[in-house]
């Protein structure tokens, strides 16, 4: 089989089929290892004796390295072949996961984290190519089912696994976890899958200033994104430095891609309108996706004082639902026109969200349930359009500096979506709690009736000042009804992104059926 060929009269043969099953799950590990960490922030911190500021590198660390894997990887697959950077992305992840388990220090952590998320990334955007690569047209509706949802399933029981893996064995675990498939995954692309040749020309005229552009451009890019909410954007020196950063080094990245004759990426993909509205849909889908998973747990875990497992299992419905809903919606992508379930699965995500944002505090797995499972089905029917939108008709040539472009826009989409809803979180926070506390207020007989009411009821219960406990007791009560009024606020907002991302559907050129023979 020729590089990029695919078999017109049917499937690849049963060992490429075997080795792509195998590529499929070291995508699972890499995507899986991003939230994995996530409910289990607390027990790497107490294992490493690290600090508040420096637990959060565990997961800033894989996102800014992996980001700038992802859109790298179109050329090395090119440069190495796919079977030779897969296996070697495979086998060093697994190496790194090792490390992981085995840090003694929160900087030596930092660093196997960062090494794990570059050397990982690698295997996300080459299963995307991979399946347009090998697979006939008229197989890669079920082709595209398996990967959406191992694409979206992955982050989405991440903290649940994570916390089940904590509270039964311990943190090491998260990442020992990877060892023996991950040996299994490389083992096996190295036997199994060949289907280009490494193409060494390419390594003449290669573009360092390009990567290098590129490496500083993302790499404080995700940086910015990442702690910038934290720490107040640009009062903070670091993050103020690092944004003027990013904008020189993007102004130099985009200047070189777009000049030299061998760029680093090639972003004429973009020329592509069904490639470029694709790729803005999967900025959309990754605000969605990792929006969601972290606004829940947070709710569940500042609001309802729940431990990991507890927010796992709620969290479950919506991988149950994405699971339930694969072969379903993989048998209507064959029938359907896929604008019509693209539009109908950003409407069904955006209600899921939009039926959350009248959450109390006293929502728990009931109440949750059918928003999660809305957004549960919805992914599928939102990812597989996506997909065969953006990739589906790009020529082979093309494909594997495009799914490198097409992965990296859903992983910014989640980045700048935490972004924006880690600062809503603090800004409007502090304008419901003044806004509830000005109602507070002493004079009014009500407030003083409370007080009082309470004040007798703590007396024979507490040692200390019961008129002080029940004042902190009224102030933590109205705590907790800003953090749920923000939380709504933020998943307002994510559904109206959902809602405007209905609006550029008259951008898509209809794509032809992706159980059609004739596709292409």
């Amino acid at each position: 089989m020729t590089a990029g060929a695919v078999n017109p009269d049917g499937m690849p043969p049963g060992r490429q089929i075997a080795g792509f099953f195998l590529m499929v799950v070291g995508m699972f590990m890499a995507i899986l290892d991003i939230q994995i960490v996530a409910s289990s922030l607390s027990e790497i911190q107490a294992g490493l004796a690290a600090s508040p500021d420096e637990i959060a590198w565990v997961q800033t660390s894989y996102l800014i390295a992996e980001i700038i894997m992802i859109p790298l990887s179109g050329f090395l697959s090119r440069l190495l072949s796919t079977r030779i950077l897969f296996t070697l992305s495979a086998a060093t992840f697994t190496l790194m996961s090792m490390a992981c388990a085995f840090a003694t220090g929160m900087g030596e952590m930092i660093v196997f984290r960062a090494l794990q998320g570059f050397l990982g990334g690698a295997m996300i955007p080459t299963v995307f190519a991979t399946s347009f690569m090998i697979f006939p047209p008229h197989r890669r509706a079920s082709v595209s089912v398996l990967i959406g949802l191992v694409a979206t399933l992955a982050p989405t029981i991440g903290p649940t696994l994570g916390g089940y893996l904590t509270q039964s064995l311990s943190w090491h675990w998260l990442f020992l976890i990877n060892v023996v498939p991950g040996l299994a995954v490389a083992t096996g692309v190295w036997f199994l899958v060949d289907i280009d040749k490494p193409d060494r020309s390419l390594l003449k005229g290669f573009d360092f200033w390009g990567l290098l552009f590129m490496a500083v451009f993302l790499g404080s890019l995700e940086y910015v994104v990442d702690e910038g909410p934290k720490d107040d954007w640009f009062a903070d020196q670091t993050v103020f430095t690092l944004a003027i950063t990013c904008g020189v080094s993007a102004v130099l990245f985009f200047w070189r891609v777009l000049s030299y004759d061998k760029p680093i990426v090639e972003l004429r993909a973009y020329s592509d309108r069904n490639f470029a509205v694709g790729s803005l849909f999967s900025f959309v889908l990754g605000i969605g996706l990792y929006g969601a998973v972290y606004i829940v747990p947070l709710y569940l875990s500042r609001v309802r004082g729940l431990n990991s497992l507890q927010i796992g299992e709620i969290m479950f419905v919506t991988g149950l639902f994405q699971f339930m809903s694969a072969p379903i919606v993989g048998a209507l992508s064959k029938v359907l026109d896929l604008r019509v379930m693209l539009a109908f699965g950003l409407a069904l995500f955006g209600l899921g969200v939009w039926s959350m944002t009248f959450m109390t505090a006293d929502w728990g797995f009931w109440q949750l349930f059918w928003p999660q499972a809305m957004r549960g089905a919805s992914l599928m029917l939102c990812f597989i359009p996506i997909n065969t939108l953006a990739l589906g008709t790009l020529p082979p040539d093309k494909l594997k500096n495009a799914s490198g472009l097409y992965n990296l826009t859903r992983n910014l989409g989640g980045a700048i979506g935490l972004a924006v809803i880690n600062t809503v979180l603090d800004d409007r926070l502090a304008l419901h709690w003044t806004r509830l506390a000005d109602h507070i207020n002493l004079a009014r007989p009500e407030v003083q009736d409370r007080i009082d009411m309470m004040t007798n009821r703590f007396s024979a219960a507490i040692d200390g000042d019961p008129a002080a406990a029940a004042i902190r007791r009224i102030a933590g009560t109205v705590m907790q009804q800003a953090t749920v009024m923000t939380f709504n606020d933020c998943l307002l907002i994510m559904a109206g992104v959902f809602g405007c991302a209905l609006l550029l559907m008259p951008l898509v050129r209809k794509p032809r059926r992706a159980g059609s023979p004739d596709a292409h």
